[in-house]
């Protein structure tokens, strides 16, 4: 084997871009947070990133994106040709921004005398901007007001590379005379798009790209412009923000019945009513919408600016965590998922039949033909993730209908993870890309050096990390109870149920160390070695139940020692091995839904106070993050000082990081669905007080439920 060739580095070069461009590694991606005091809104899949002014210079990393498309990579205000001075700027909701500015000085006009203001939304419809202009000089002022526009018409990949080519010259305009409107078209082959300004009133005239306004300004008299760049939707619609022309910009929300489909708590923890507020709303804001077999379904995103898009292990990992909130994520999840099931074996998008998808993208580059992601197969978790939430969903709403069709996909993902899975027949579920654009870690750990020896070393391919085999179990025995119940199929489930037996015999024996007090190796590597650096990933195998009863204290000591519980969550490696790093990305970080993970799993197996106590951690960092779970954060220890220290660049929000505080409400009250039976063991921690959660949703019907300490109380409500 050679071990240089076979390790998981980065993937190859694109042509024309210098640097790799890759799936999913993007811990080291620049975010458009490097603009000063950057301002981001987004819904569904389009998003803007301003500066604290509300503009975009056109060489930064800001500008409108939809459809993995840059649209305008431009967007700047000026009065009297200089750009105007930040008061204060904030997003007034996940879709929605509100900038005060005002002037600088020039003679006849001294600084501060105009009040501009910019109101902006990004909704189903496009970008609308409205600006607001007004002076308190004594006498009239004549200004010119400029908006410079511009596009590149960049791909999100090579916006995150830092690698954009130059389009220019194929960029077409057709700008209106009487200054209605801007009109900019790019066509590559098959991929076209374009970006239109529609403008209302008119600018007086148009500059090349910019619209001017000739204003004469008397005092207290407002001028106001409504600038509208619509979207053209792609298949996944995004949600919608209803804004019409000439309109007051402060509309509500239009997703109020998906909000109100949703569970409810509330408890005698200000704190923890306040991150699951924000939970909520940021699962609202990552939605999208699509349509399957005439039918539409909502499902999660996974996460803003870089993945407002499908994602297989992120989106069901999101939609397992919130099932007994909203199940219909679950239903979208879950259909959207099996459409898009791998037919067929495809190298360059590392599809294999069965096989649940990684990732899709709509780019420039994805269509035509340049990089994989149409949709990209490479993960090697969420085909048995897709068969563990069509179980949980079947446990918690009893849709026999659901499982029946989507049983053929069903046994479709059986066959990958025995067939394609396991790639050399030792029982095992290994990954080794075969794309030259693919992932070399193809786990959820999927940055180059995510899986590595305790001495630093990164093993060779293919690997198979020990909750890919936790997750086989898990969905293993699963299947097995559709097969008895809904399918009545009783030789398949006893047969799922050998396989399963014999997975865990088998991993018990090779996965585990002795050293350092017991534990699990992280990994196999292509020549069967044990990869033996402690991680987090050990708590998987607390959820997935592949952990013998007599072994979970000793991973629950693990988990809980110095070297691996930061004091607000569990670090991805331990402090003890060669690759910590506090700030590394999957080499020292605490990652909020990797800790709800273990709570959930340190639950299952009884022990129910390192669970609350990580529960407890997890929600006092959410505290520091203005009670929005990031996607990812340092690991330093809470020793260190008095709050969690971020990482330099994660998505926020970020789909199963919101999905995080419902999966420790969900634990901390030993809240299951089975068998038709809404079950509750309450262990509530007394910082939380009474937690209360009205209109549960189980069985098709809702629920009420109530606990206090271990006391509980489960009332259905009237239908």
């Amino acid at each position: 084997m050679d071990a240089t060739r076979d390790r998981p580095t980065p993937a190859n070069p694109l042509p024309g871009i210098t640097t790799d461009v890759r799936v999913r590694e993007h811990e080291d991606a620049p975010l458009p947070s490097g603009l000063p005091n950057a301002i981001g809104v987004f819904d569904g899949r389009a998003f803007m990133y301003s500066d604290g002014a509300g503009d975009v210079p056109p060489a930064g990393m800001g500008g409108l994106i939809a459809n993995d498309t840059r649209l305008l990579n431009r967007w700047e205000l000026l009065v009297d040709g200089r750009l105007s001075r930040a008061l204060r700027a904030q997003a007034t909701d996940y879709y929605s921004a509100t900038f005060f500015l005002t002037n600088q000085g020039r003679r006849g006009l001294p600084s501060s005398t105009l009040d501009l203001r910019r109101i902006r939304l990004v909704g189903r419809d496009g970008l609308r901007e409205r600006i607001s202009l007004r002076s308190y000089a004594a006498d009239p002022v004549r200004v010119e007001l400029r908006l410079r526009t511009g596009v590149d018409f960049a791909d999100l990949l090579e916006i995150r590379a830092n690698r954009i080519r130059d389009r220019s010259g194929m960029v077409r305009r057709d700008h209106a005379a009487d200054g209605s409107r801007l009109s900019f078209e790019y066509r590559n082959g098959g991929f076209e798009t374009r970006t239109q300004v529609l403008v209302d009133p008119p600018a007086d005239r148009i500059d090349g790209d910019d619209l001017v306004w000739e204003l004469m300004l008397r005092r207290e008299e407002r001028h106001w412009f409504d600038l509208q760049v619509p979207l053209e939707l792609g298949p996944m619609d995004l949600p919608s923000v209803r804004v019409r022309p000439g309109t007051p910009l402060n509309v509500q929300d239009p997703a109020q019945q998906w909000d109100a489909d949703r569970a409810h708590i509330r408890c005698g923890s200000p704190l923890l009513e306040r991150v699951l507020n924000q939970s909520a709303e940021d699962l609202l804001a990552l939605r999208v919408r699509t349509r399957i077999g005439g039918q539409e379904v909502i499902l999660p995103a996974a996460g803003a600016p870089w993945f407002l898009t499908l994602f297989g292990r992120d989106t069901l990992i999101t939609a397992y965590q919130t099932m007994g909130g909203n199940p219909n994520l679950a239903r979208g999840a879950l259909t959207s998922l099996a459409r898009l099931q791998g037919r067929r074996c495809n190298d360059f998008t590392d599809e294999q039949p069965g096989r649940i998808p990684h990732e899709s993208r709509e780019g420039e580059l994805t269509r035509l033909g340049e990089l994989p992601y149409s949709p990209y197969y490479g993960t090697a978790d969420a085909t048995q993730l897709w068969l563990i939430l069509l179980s949980e969903y079947w446990r918690w709403t009893g849709d026999d209908d659901l499982v029946r069709r989507l049983w053929d996909e069903a046994r479709a993902a059986l066959d990958w993870i025995d067939r394609y899975g396991d790639r050399d027949g030792d029982g095992y579920v290994e990954y080794a890309t075969a794309s030259p654009h693919g992932l070399g870690n193809q786990c959820w750990r999927d940055s180059w050096d995510g899986v590595q020896f305790a001495d630093g070393r990164i093993p060779v391919l293919p690997i198979a990390t020990c909750e890919l085999q936790g997750y086989v179990f898990d969905a293993k025995t699963r299947l097995a109870e559709l097969a008895a119940g809904p399918m009545a199929d009783p030789a398949l489930a006893a047969r799922l149920r050998d396989q399963a037996e014999r997975l865990f015999e088998r991993f018990n024996r090779d996965f585990w160390i002795e050293e350092r007090g017991g534990y699990y190796a992280i990994g196999l590597d292509g020549d069967k070695n044990r990869i033996d650096s402690l991680t987090s990933n050990i708590g998987h195998l607390l959820w997935s139940g592949i952990v013998p009863p007599e072994r979970a204290p000793l991973l629950g000591r693990q988990l809980m020692s110095s070297a691996m519980f930061s004091g607000w969550g569990i670090r991805t490696l331990s402090t003890d091995d060669a690759g910590y790093n506090p700030i590394g990305y999957h080499t020292g970080t605490v990652w909020p839904h990797d800790t709800s993970l273990i709570v959930q799993g340190l639950t299952q197996y009884g022990l129910r106070d390192e669970a609350n106590r990580l529960a407890l951690a997890l929600l006092a960092a959410a505290d520091h993050f203005d009670q929005r779970l990031p996607e990812v954060f340092a690991g330093f220890s809470r020793d260190d000082g008095p709050f969690p220290v971020p990482y330099p660049t994660p998505c926020s929000p970020q789909a199963w990081a919101s999905g995080a505080p419902l999966q420790l409400i969900g634990s901390i009250l030993g809240l299951d669905a089975r068998d038709g039976q809404l079950t509750v063991l309450p262990q509530v921690p007394a910082e939380l007080g009474t937690i209360r959660i009205d209109r549960l949703q189980a069985f098709g019907r809702r629920w009420f439920i109530e606990a206090t300490g271990a006391d509980s109380r489960v009332t259905p409500l009237p239908e």
